[in-house]
């Protein structure tokens, strides 16, 4: 449930804090006192849509926290859970669960299994066709939810079999197709008949060729500076010391060095001669290297970015086609199994399509009884199970709640209901009905009372009063016969100061709990609206 509410900036909310309770918690107080903004600060805790507009004029941002009491829930600390969301002028939005950051879709998937609310313009639980099937086999109960269970087992199963089919390329066409595909790639890399580093070594004679004349030339100005210079000067400067040598052993030693540098020249110098005569291709040799890295470079955008990444890819493929080639006997196995799941799971489906059927006829009675006694009198609704083809997590079955709110008029779903009043009855009904069932425990309702009073008031305060029984209840209302069957009531007023308009809020006791029924009953506080509002009390 939610224990607390803060409310920051919000219209003329600039600062309230509420205690809430389990059990039916009734506002009321005058008009435009700020009612409806605490549904709204409700509505954006839960995740829904905020206006920029809705910011305290002169505030930069909004904020909303709430202090839930869901022992249950494996986010809770010590049975409780902390959101908070607070949204700026500029549209950044901040929203935490217990501290930790989350998006707005987060949060309202979080908390859509935590409070429900029923307003003029709100999306409610009810309305989420996926969700009716849950309803519908809550409230077959036991028998349905071990058949559902039992049939679930099978169904995991039925899944990680058509996984590991379509891993196994189990449908045979898609085997064969895949089959071509990794044949044509592996026919296409064995044909290339590819070498390691081959492309780099082909790389390197593609530059020479492309360089040759350079090349050619300098190598022509290094032979030549080596043959007819160095050489030359070397054997030169060597003759000079061994005209010397004979006056030291470091003269010596000089031309010991000097002879090997000689030897060393004339080897570089060879060298350089044969490097320069190794020049020489001719075009046709030129197109072939071109064409051949040509070959490797496409190769390479299609399977990798070297050549022994090319090969490695390979080698995958000749293990993929053997595991194809030879994986027929688990499919079969495989699809064995398959078979036999689908006539086990059809089974246990045909008699979940006859439960849920009867209870369908069941659960349409009791929500249209409760209709009925909500001043609903030619509101028919119909809780419609229809087949699907193919099996899903709840079997074969897809439910409808289908509602005509008139005579002659055809059959709705319930999200096309236009009165905003209208809807929250039908709600209201539907709750009555799966009111042990439902999951979500704090349910608020916003002007449920719209357009009805007297009989039809008073029937909505009961509905509202059993469903409290297992739900916290939350609602805003202008009857004095459903704020009489309050177990909290609170009253929110305003004031003005400094040209500013304030909200406040606060719990009543029970002899303000009956002025403010005498209020709301008689427009004004008189012996006759007090006694009145005893009886209404008594009465809840």
């Amino acid at each position: 449930m939610i224990s607390t509410l803060h409310i920051k900036n919000i219209g003329i909310i600039e600062d309230i804090i509420i205690d809430f309770n389990e059990g039916f918690n009734v506002l009321t107080g005058e008009t435009g006192a700020g009612k409806s903004l605490i549904i709204n600060a409700l509505n954006i805790i839960a995740g829904g849509r905020f206006s920029k507009e809705m910011i305290r004029n002169g505030e930069k941002f909004s904020f909303v926290e709430a202090s839930i009491y869901c022992p249950e829930n494996p986010n809770s600390v010590d049975g409780n859970i902390i959101v908070s969301r607070e949204v700026y002028l500029n549209g950044r939005n901040s929203c935490k669960i217990n501290g930790r950051l989350a998006t707005v879709n987060e949060l309202k998937e979080f908390m859509q299994d935590i409070i429900d609310i029923h307003g003029q313009h709100d999306n409610y639980n009810l309305l989420d066709e996926s969700k009716h099937i849950i309803y519908l086999d809550d409230f077959a109960g036991k028998v349905l939810i071990d058949l559902k269970n039992e049939y679930y087992e099978l169904y995991e199963r039925y899944c990680d079999i058509n996984k590991e089919l379509n891993r196994n390329y189990g449908d045979d066409k898609e085997k064969e197709r895949r089959l071509d595909l990794l044949n044509y790639e592996l026919k296409e890399i064995t044909n290339a008949k590819l070498k390691v580093n081959e492309d780099i070594k082909l790389q390197e004679e593609h530059n020479i060729m492309k360089n040759s004349e350079k090349l050619q030339e300098n190598l022509h100005i290094v032979d030549e500076s080596l043959s007819n210079q160095a050489i030359e000067s070397i054997s030169l400067s060597i003759r000079s010391l061994e005209k010397i040598s004979g006056f030291g052993d470091k003269y010596e030693e000089k031309l010991s060095e000097l002879k090997n540098i000689y030897y060393e020249v004339q080897e570089l110098s060879r060298d350089i001669a044969d490097m320069y005569d190794e020049i020489s291709f001719d075009e046709e040799e030129r197109d072939s290297i071109e064409k051949r890295l040509d070959e490797i470079y496409s190769l390479k955008r299609k399977y990798g970015n070297t050549i022994e990444e090319i090969l490695l890819y390979k080698e995958k493929l000749e293990n993929e086609i053997n595991e194809i080639e030879n994986v027929d006997e688990i499919n079969n196995k495989l699809k064995k199994e398959k078979e036999k799941l689908k006539i086990s799971m059809l089974d246990i489906c045909n008699k979940m399509t006859v439960i849920r059927k009867t209870k369908a006829k069941e659960l349409s009675d009791k929500i249209n009884n409760e209709l009925t006694d909500l001043e609903m009198n030619n509101a028919i609704l119909r809780v419609e199970v229809e087949n699907i083809e193919e099996f899903d997590k709840n079997g074969l079955d897809k439910v409808k709640f289908l509602i005509s709110t008139n005579k002659g008029e055809e059959e709705k779903e319930l999200i096309r209901i236009a009165s905003g009043g209208e809807m929250s009855r039908v709600m209201l009904g539907i709750k009555t009905v799966l009111a042990d069932v439902d999951r979500v425990y704090t349910l608020i309702f916003d002007e449920i009372d719209t357009g009805i009073s007297g009989k039809a008031g008073k029937a909505v305060g009961e509905k509202l009063k059993a469903i409290s029984k297992n739900h916290q209840v939350i609602i805003v209302t202008h009857l004095a016969s459903i704020a009489a069957k309050g177990d909290y009531n609170y009253f929110i007023s305003k004031n003005v100061e400094n040209d500013k308009t304030y909200t406040n809020i606060r719990r009543l006791t029970e002899e303000e709990t009956i002025e403010e029924i005498a209020r709301i009953s008689a427009g004004d506080i008189t012996k006759t609206s007090i006694e009145h509002a005893k009886e209404l009390r008594k009465a809840s």
